[in-house]
């Protein structure tokens, strides 16, 4: 899951970030509300962990347009202030949880944990586009006729695309995101991994090309990668079988 870390203070932040990453999660920090409503924009956490006390934008302002504008964040409101009354407006407003500072770590990661488990029951674990199918509860992913064996990072990348199908995915922003490198990397590990998923999509089982299925991703040249456009064919309208692939260690 994708967890958005929103707190001023940098050694509670990362202390926070480190925390929240034991359960496998994707955890990112940002100090101040406006970096959070961009990266919310950007990239759609499951969940933020969310400061009250935040220099500029305030939190509760972040909160009120983070239910407005993104209603599929669950948000983990985080307050150093007594007020009760500030804390049931938090709730009002959409909060699932409110933790008052100092806390506890543990109850802390229970808490976001709880948060996730329910948004994972509740939602829809099922990410499609044409013959691919992924469900991010059991980790497999589905093509029409063939099994493939992908590796953590491939399984990333590929669930990355699959969210933002119809968009350009820069360079920068799978490096940042699914790699947590800086987006100014010199590094060629996209395309290498893009590479990667590409033979893997595109060989079947007893190692040969297949000709029968098209492309999933395209290049688009300067900037990043996309999913290729739905084609809409007699073999993908519905007749063909969809075979698992299933992610190993990276």
């Amino acid at each position: 899951m994708r967890v958005l870390v929103v707190e001023d203070d940098r050694v509670l932040g990362m202390f926070l970030q480190r925390g929240l990453m034991t359960g496998g999660n994707d955890v990112q920090w940002v100090g101040d509300g406006e970096s959070a409503l961009e990266h919310a924009g950007a990239r759609q956490p499951h969940l933020m962990v969310l400061d009250l006390g935040l220099p500029g934008l305030d939190g509760t302002e972040v909160l009120a347009q983070m239910k407005a504008k993104y209603k599929k964040t669950s948000v983990l409101v985080l307050s150093g202030r007594s007020n009760v009354q500030e804390r049931i407006d938090c709730l009002n407003l959409g909060a699932e949880d409110c933790v008052l500072k100092p806390f506890n770590l543990n109850e802390l990661v229970a808490r976001c944990t709880a948060i996730l488990r329910r948004k994972a029951e509740h939602g829809d674990p099922i990410l499609r586009h044409g013959e691919l199918e992924m469900n991010r509860v059991n980790r497999s992913v589905r093509r029409s006729g063939r099994i493939v064996e992908l590796t953590v990072k491939e399984f990333a990348l590929l669930e990355f695309l699959l969210l933002r199908q119809g968009e350009t995915c820069t360079r920068s922003e799978l490096l940042r995101d699914v790699w947590q490198m800086p987006a100014g990397a010199t590094t060629n590990i996209v395309d290498v991994y893009v590479n990667y998923l590409r033979r893997k999509l595109a060989v079947d089982p007893a190692g040969s090309a297949t000709s029968a299925t098209s492309p999933v991703i395209d290049t688009v040249r300067g900037t990043g990668y996309r999913l290729s456009a739905v084609q809409q064919t007699a073999e993908t309208s519905g007749t063909s079988h969809l075979t698992a692939f299933h992610t190993v260690a990276a």
